[in-house]
């Protein structure tokens, strides 16, 4: 009886962490325009100040999977955030680096950068604080749905729907569930 218990209040548990994931998957792509408000501020603080939503939603899985303190829920934000400036950072580096093919190809490979660097740098930073597992077995799934899931995002952009992204808190929800997961273990 406590098995089904404790199964059911999981389950539930992730799926309010993947309707965490949908919300700031939503915010993320309408952030742009309000971080453009901010004068003075550095590009790539800018940059970082649109994962925000996600790094909220880090904070509280970590917070909530974690018996530290409120500090490594922070440090785990602060990770997340400098993942995402990775993640866009790889995709243009790889979206420069295929200028000659179509437009579909260059945000295939883009998305799949993006994806495996922003979901490793967010796997490697929170495994090295006391709240994550030190074990790669435990972030191979987090890696695979991130990575995978960039790729997706690759539709996004071939349709030109960046601003109103579609896969993108689908990309959210998955990776806050596996990291959900990972924490578990």
């Amino acid at each position: 009886m406590t098995d089904a218990i404790t199964a059911d209040t999981s389950r539930n548990e992730l799926l309010k962490i993947a309707a965490g994931g949908l919300v700031s998957g939503l915010l993320t792509p309408l952030l742009p325009d309000v971080v453009d408000l901010l004068p003075g501020v550095p590009r790539m603080l800018r940059l970082a100040l649109l994962a925000l939503p996600f790094a909220v939603l880090v904070f509280f899985i970590v917070r909530r999977r974690s018996a530290n303190a409120a500090w490594a829920a922070l440090a785990a934000a602060i990770v997340t955030m400098i993942a995402f400036v990775g993640a866009v950072n790889a995709a243009i580096f790889i979206d420069g680096q295929m200028a000659g093919a179509a437009k579909a190809m260059r945000s295939l490979f883009a998305g799949l950068a993006g994806g495996l660097i922003g979901s490793g740098l967010l796997a490697v930073g929170i495994a090295l604080l006391p709240a994550g597992p030190r074990k790669a077995e435990a972030w191979m799934p987090m890696l695979i749905t991130g990575t995978a899931a960039g790729a997706l995002l690759a539709l996004d952009t071939s349709l030109g729907l960046d601003r109103t992204s579609f896969l993108y808190p689908v990309w959210q929800a998955a990776v806050a569930v596996r990291l959900a997961l990972a924490l578990r273990r």
